[in-house]
């Protein structure tokens, strides 16, 4: 009796040990998609994003432009743009790497974003306005002021030229007012110069590829827009990220292709994108302490 009361006992121990060793097992295995889907994308490593964005260029830019927050292609040789605090557009040549112009055409301010339209530049500011200076090369440009229905709680921080639909494209980096789940694109008609209430394309906050939260703010937060610009070829339409560097790229009817994580060390701050008629891109990260505002010719996969 005492010989198969030990036996129970040694058989009995194995099997709790046996159980436990499985059971641990099976947790760690369908516990680690879970913890995948939590990792930051700027916490993986670097090698993630160099086959995606490749820097090919950079031009380092003067200190009146630390706080660059947007730009637009010119032609082959220049790139207009502007700063968060001085009302002026700045002609950046990139042949020579250098200033070559400044031109006042309005007082201080929060200016976010530049699009041209043929002879004609049109300036964003976070509180809602849309600036026009035509003739901007001359003496004396010609300013026009635009109102719109969109406020500093909308943010006002990216301005693109449509040239299919003939419009200017404007994206919010705020909240959008009555709605959690997604983040609009406004246009703003060249003609009658006026915006439509509701957005032309909606970003949707609820998409796979952002991180799924039940946090309203969280969810806003999943991509806050900087700037915005159409491809040329493509019509894909393009959104930096300044305050989690990121790209988003979107098809013209809005429906979203991919989204790309930066690296900061490279991209400190991502203000402004543009393209050339070929599709060439180009990026601007506002400046540091350590480091100056910098003009980035990328290629993006």
């Amino acid at each position: 009796m005492e010989l198969t009361f030990k036996k129970f006992t040694y058989f009995y121990l194995i099997f709790i040990f046996t159980a436990a060793l499985s059971f641990g097992q099976k947790s760690t295995v369908t516990r680690s998609p879970q913890i995948l889907t939590l990792i930051k994308k700027d916490t993986l490593p670097v090698e993630t994003f160099k086959d995606v964005v490749k820097i090919t260029r950079t031009w380092d830019l003067p200190p009146i432009l630390k706080e660059i927050s947007g730009i637009d292609y010119l032609d082959s040789s220049h790139i207009i743009c502007i700063q968060d605090e001085v009302g002026s557009l700045f002609i950046y040549n990139i042949t020579t790497s250098s200033l070559e112009k400044e031109i006042p055409f309005g007082p201080p301010g929060d200016y976010e974003a530049v699009a041209v339209v043929k002879d004609v530049v049109y300036v964003a500011c976070a509180d809602g306005r849309l600036y026009e200076i035509t003739n901007y090369n001359a003496a004396r440009p010609t300013v026009k002021e635009y109102g719109t229905h969109l406020t500093v709680k909308q943010n006002i921080e990216g301005l693109s030229y449509d040239a299919r639909n003939k419009i200017l494209l404007v994206a919010i980096k705020g909240m959008e007012n009555g709605n959690q789940y997604y983040k609009g694109i406004y246009s703003f008609d060249l003609l009658t110069k006026k915006m439509p209430v509701r957005p032309v394309i909606k970003i949707d906050l609820q998409d796979p590829v952002f991180v799924r939260t039940k946090s309203q703010r969280k969810m806003q937060l999943a991509i806050q827009p900087s700037e915005i610009a159409v491809h040329p070829v493509t019509g894909d339409i393009y959104i930096t990220d300044a305050g989690h560097p990121q790209i988003l790229i979107m098809n013209k009817s809005g429906n979203i292709k991919a989204l790309y994580a930066l690296n900061k060390k490279e991209f400190y701050q991502p203000e402004g994108i543009t393209f050339s008629p070929s599709g060439e891109c180009y990026i601007s990260s506002e400046g540091n302490k350590q480091q100056p505002a910098k003009l980035l010719l990328v290629e993006i996969k």
